[in-house]
């Protein structure tokens, strides 16, 4: 092969602003574009392309096609920028008004594609509208959470004829009239979630399916729905995906009708639906032949005589069970019938025992994920069954399996090579357990929270094997150190996500450890009393891509700590603070942080009503505060008034100071809850 051309700038003499790209101009945009593809997510790394010379900085704006605005007042400046956006993620601006939508209308009439407003308020059917109108190409919408829209809104939305998807969950205010609308003047809409839309009845939903025949995806959980409008419904010839979680109005009668309906239906959602038994089930399987996953969590008992409607479906993939109570019957029979599973979940299930589901795995050897959380009957003989009969498993969840020795543990890494998750929170796994599990080289997400069994010696081994790891939690394993997190640190470089809350031996050594993961995104440090400012400082450097960090309890941390995390962490987005030593002059720092949307502050001892004020009105960005419910008498209502206005959410909190109870203590407290 030939070697490949290396290219290098140069810089040019002082009458020239920037660098020269004699060499980087030989090669075509098309190409500049795609080495700007495989940049990393990390926003910045394509902000320091662009201020690199003044072509770079053309050629990125040419080249982006997403925005993810922090502010929607700076929308004319950057949109005057980068004149091809195709797609407008509003998420991070809590408060978008109409003026704001209708800049975006007139900037990018010709080229948007997809709105998300889904985390937006302030907005109303004015400016829905100029979007509708003025961006003929938008084929994408999300108005989900938007709880004030009214029936006038979407009748703006119905203006946008190409609109493919569309989502309204939680618009509590629309009726049948508004998504009426909607139905008659987007015929093209291929996917449209109501979840929530408790205003929408049997009229909305039946005008939906006569005049959207392109209907693939539809979401109705929820919704006071009846038979009148299930046949209709069934009658969408393209439908695939269909959610009816929630929605009492529906029973074995109103399923009756559907035998001869649907029969384009993969993916079906009847959650919650109590009313529903076997009889329902089978109207509606004897005409779904297709179907490929079938939900059914906390619905009625999941009996022979349910398993045996499952015959039917000969291509079914997927079921979950979650939280329906389960027989022995049930169970060997979806282990004969159901024939090419590759996914189960059984999850707080009831009734799960080792001979129910160790015959189901015998017959399922093509099973990828299992989820058997708190499904506290099963033994090491469930365990053997699995292992042995499921070696190509990907994904296994059993959190709270406790009657699980721990030598069954050593099983799951002898067989099981193909793990990418792994959910063991509060089981009794040791170090030997580790050591096996360690060989499913892998595993990108493991879960030890509440491990008491587990040391330093255990999690060398998962360092050593498991490099590509990406989420680890060990919340509450009192048994581990910094000598273990050496490991992982050393060992994973490509970690996103650490949990080592109330891990109590931690000390700031294992956070400079984490400052060598660049990756991660983020760190849960609760309740480790000897992690200090010095600890913070290093990660804040370090970990440029931290968007989440919790060091509550983190009683050694102060304003020092404060300083770095505000001037490098500038993609934080939640932070929670409560009951650590910062004051107001900490939390001030913050403001600095544009990204920052979430902030929870309860019993900070030197924290003052002035303080807490400015940092608020400071920090811009804030959509979400948790405060301890004595601030609320201590500021002006007027405060609170105009933070609101901005789009910020204030929760309340009572609780007094708590002392931290033994871990052992803790976890026999949680058994005696759940009981």
């Amino acid at each position: 092969m030939k070697k490949a051309k290396h290219f290098q700038l140069q810089p040019l003499n002082n009458n020239n602003n920037g660098l020269s790209l004699s060499h980087f101009d030989l090669l075509s945009e098309e190409i500049v574009f795609s080495i700007l593809d495989f940049l990393t997510p990390n926003p910045l790394d394509k902000k320091s392309f662009s201020l690199a010379c003044k072509s770079f900085y053309a050629i990125e704006s040419k080249h982006r096609r997403t925005l993810k605005p922090l502010r929607s007042e700076h929308l004319p400046k950057v949109l005057t920028r980068y004149p091809h956006v195709t797609h407008m993620d509003l998420t991070l601006c809590p408060r978008v008004i109409d003026n704001s939508l209708k800049v975006i209308a007139r900037a990018c009439a010709s080229t948007l594609r997809s709105v998300d407003l889904s985390r937006s308020k302030f907005f109303t059917g004015a400016g829905l509208l100029s979007l509708a109108v003025k961006c003929v190409n938008l084929v994408e919408l999300d108005l989900s959470n938007a709880t004030e829209l009214m029936d006038i809104a979407a009748a703006a939305v119905a203006e946008a004829k190409n609109l493919e998807r569309l989502w309204m969950g939680r618009c509590k205010m629309v009726t049948d009239m508004g998504v009426g609308c909607i139905a008659v003047g987007c015929r093209k809409l291929r996917l449209l979630s109501l979840k929530w839309c408790v205003g929408v009845g049997d009229l909305g939903v039946g005008l939906v399916a006569v005049k959207c025949k392109d209907i693939r995806t539809l979401d109705l959980s929820y919704l006071p729905i009846t038979d009148k409008c299930l046949p209709s419904i069934l009658n969408l010839q393209h439908l695939e995906d269909l959610a009816l979680e929630g929605c009492f109005g529906i029973d074995d009668n109103s399923l009756a009708v559907l035998k001869n309906g649907c029969k384009s239906l993969k993916k079906l959602d009847m959650s919650s639906c109590q009313k529903i038994t076997h009889v329902g089930l089978s109207s509606v399987f004897s005409c779904t032949r297709c179907l490929e996953q079938l939900t059914l969590a906390y619905g009625s008992s999941v009996t022979l005589d349910l398993a045996d409607c499952l015959n039917k479906l000969s291509k079914l993939q997927s079921i979950k069970l979650d939280g329906c109570p389960v027989t022995c019957a049930g169970l060997r029979a979806i282990g004969d019938w159901c024939v090419s599973l590759k996914e189960l979940s059984l999850s707080k299930c009831s009734g799960v025992t080792d001979e129910g589901l160790s015959y189901l795995v015998t017959k399922q050897k093509d099973l990828k994920t299992l989820d058997i959380t708190c499904c506290h009957k099963i033994t090491d003989v469930s365990i053997s069954h699995i292992t042995n009969s499921c070696t190509d498993l990907s994904s296994l969840r059993m959190e709270s399996c406790t009657l699980v020795p721990r030598e069954a543990f050593v099983l799951i890494g002898q067989q099981c090579h193909s793990l990418e998750e792994l959910d063991l929170t509060d089981n009794e796994i040791d170090d030997e357990g580790l050591k096996s599990i360690s060989t499913c080289s892998k595993l990108s997400s493991l879960k030890l929270g509440l491990c008491l069994n587990i040391s330093d010696e255990g999690l060398a081994h998962v360092g050593m094997r498991c490099v590509g790891l990406k989420e680890l939690d060990l919340y509450r394993c009192t048994g581990i150190t910094d000598s273990g997190i050496l490991a992982i640190a050393r060992g994973c470089p490509g970690l996103e996500m650490i949990n080592i809350a109330y891990c109590k031996e931690i000390t700031d050594y294992s956070l400079m450890l984490f400052s060598k993961c660049t990756k991660l995104n983020t760190i849960e440090c609760r309740g480790c009393p000897h992690i200090t400012s010095l600890g913070l400082a290093t990660i804040a450097a370090g970990c440029k891509q931290l968007t989440k960090l919790d060091i509550k309890k983190c009683y050694k941390i102060d304003d020092t700590g404060m300083i770095p995390l505000a001037h490098f962490s500038q993609n934080l987005k939640q932070i929670n603070l409560s009951y650590s030593s910062v004051t107001d002059v900490g939390l001030l720092s913050l403001a600095s942080i544009s990204c920052l949307q979430s902030l929870t502050i309860l019993h900070l001892k030197d924290l003052t009503p002035s303080g807490l004020a400015a940092a608020l009105l400071a920090c811009g960005g804030l959509t979400k505060v948790k405060l301890h419910a004595s601030f609320k008498s201590l500021l002006p209502q007027a405060l609170f008034e105009h933070l609101e206005a901005r789009g910020c959410l204030f929760q309340w909190r009572d609780k007094v100071f708590q002392a931290e109870l033994d871990p052992k203590c803790w976890k026999l407290r949680l058994e005696d809850m759940m009981q």
